[in-house]
């Protein structure tokens, strides 16, 4: 039995658990990033196209995100610590029956149905974990975990390559089995933690154990809406932005440094807007829907940027607005996670945070496709990055009808105490206080 505790302990062992969250965004984001570089040799291997081994990659972020409100449901009746475990281990049996795969069939069911299964009991389950630690630290918290995707990338990326060199596809795969089993001893760190609010009893049925009842909240809904859109535009840069710097005239090591720009811009922004979130100076949906507008923005630079005459040129203008890709980028993600506790309470961030990422998969799914086909079309992405951007400017404007997003000059009266945590974000009224025998106080405004 774990004892009921008045609040999140926001610190103490929710730092080990960030650490562990840390760990199992690196394992699965992070080798999902660097598996595109197995990628030509499956191709050769196999005798197939392009095309086709792509699918291996693309199959697991699918299943992954798709599968996360399922991780979800069975963290909320089960708790989070045996469901991440066992997502380690079917990780690890998928690169595992990968390695000794005859056929692309056997890829796509290894990688791509059990890792990306695995993928999906991990992740999700530990995201809300993460978030019923933490109150008045929650984005900076978030931030650092989400920062394993930067970090592993830099140094999984090369060592990949390493292993492809020395051992073949086939060995590469079988260790790579080996460092997935790692999420298990994460997911062994996610202590179980009772708050105020939990239900004493786990859901039943499937709509509850899915969370999908959130959807009856108005807040969560508009949340849900912009977050899908948004989904539809903001992976496409993860994608296209090292063809579209060739497409701009740069060469192989000129695209090379446009991401690695994005990408450190991308990871610091995560730990300095989580700080920035936490000081509570702007409301978190504020927050979500500056960030959302400055990162639609930056892509439609991305998008308008001149080329270069030369492949000697470096680019400038395209580094720029990588770089500001990047920072915006990476300010926005921890604000979607963060945010979650003041739309669903902390009872229900475990679901949310599952249906948010089954969300952005739909919009996932759809951006990458429609911008290689445009770039068909047309012969370069600069019409994808148009339309990549309008889509996370929509979502942005739909994050307006967030409560809090607004300003607001309508005079509140303060409660008594301070509300818990419920799932509804309102603004915080502020009262003028005089000493005893001045005027009467009155109530501020907050706009």
């Amino acid at each position: 039995m774990t004892a009921k505790l008045a609040g999140p302990p926001d610190g103490g062992w929710g730092w080990v658990v960030a650490a562990a969250a840390f760990l199992v965004n690196g394992l699965s984001y992070g080798i999902l990033r660097s598996l595109g570089l197995a990628l030509p040799d499956l191709a050769e291997h196999f005798d197939r196209s392009a095309q086709d081994t792509a699918w291996v990659s693309a199959l697991a972020l699918a299943v992954q995100q798709a599968a996360s409100p399922v991780g979800s449901a069975l963290s909320t009746r089960w708790g989070s610590r045996p469901v991440v475990m066992v997502g380690g281990v079917l990780t690890s049996l998928g690169f595992v029956f990968s390695a000794f795969a005859g056929s692309l069939l056997h890829l796509y069911l290894g990688l791509g149905l059990l890792a990306g299964c695995g993928w999906a009991l991990a992740f999700a389950p530990a995201l809300g974990t993460l978030s019923r630690y933490f109150s008045s630290r929650r984005v900076l918290a978030v931030g650092l975990a989400l920062t394993g995707n930067g970090a592993s990338s830099l140094l999984l990326a090369p060592a990949l390559q390493l292993l492809l060199d020395t051992f073949g596809w086939r060995g590469a795969l079988l260790l790579l089995g080996a460092v997935t089993l790692h999420l298990t001893p994460c997911g062994a760190l996610l202590r179980p933690l009772a708050l105020p609010g939990d239900s004493a009893s786990p859901p039943r049925g499937p709509v509850a154990a899915l969370g999908l009842g959130l959807f009856t909240r108005r807040a969560f809904t508009v949340f849900a809406l912009g977050t899908a859109v948004i989904g539809g535009g903001y992976f496409v840069p993860y994608v296209h932005l090292a063809p579209h710097a060739l497409d701009r005239g740069l060469g192989g090591y000129g695209a090379a440094l446009v991401v690695a720009v994005a990408a450190v811009g991308d990871a610091g922004a995560r730990l300095v807007c989580g700080w920035l979130a936490d000081q509570g100076w702007v409301p978190l949906p504020r927050l979500l829907a500056v960030f959302g507008t400055l990162t639609g923005l930056a892509v439609l630079a991305v998008g308008l940027v001149p080329g270069v005459r030369s492949e000697e040129g470096w680019g400038g203008p395209l580094l720029a607005a990588a770089g500001a890709y990047g920072l915006s980028a990476g300010s926005y993600a921890p604000l979607v996670f963060g945010v979650l506790p003041g739309l669903v309470g902390l009872g229900g961030v475990v679901q949310a945070t599952g249906l948010v990422m089954m969300l952005m998969s739909l919009g996932g799914l759809l951006g990458p496709p429609l911008s290689g086909f445009l770039r068909d079309q047309t012969g370069n992405f600069t019409s994808s990055f148009l339309v990549c951007s309008s889509f996370i400017l929509l979502g942005s404007f739909i994050y307006m009808a967030l409560p809090g997003a607004l300003p607001s000059c309508r005079p509140a009266s303060p409660p008594a105490t301070p509300p818990p945590e419920r799932g509804e974000l309102l603004p915080a009224p502020q009262v003028a206080l005089h000493p005893p025998g001045g005027p009467p106080a009155t109530l501020d405004t907050t706009c």
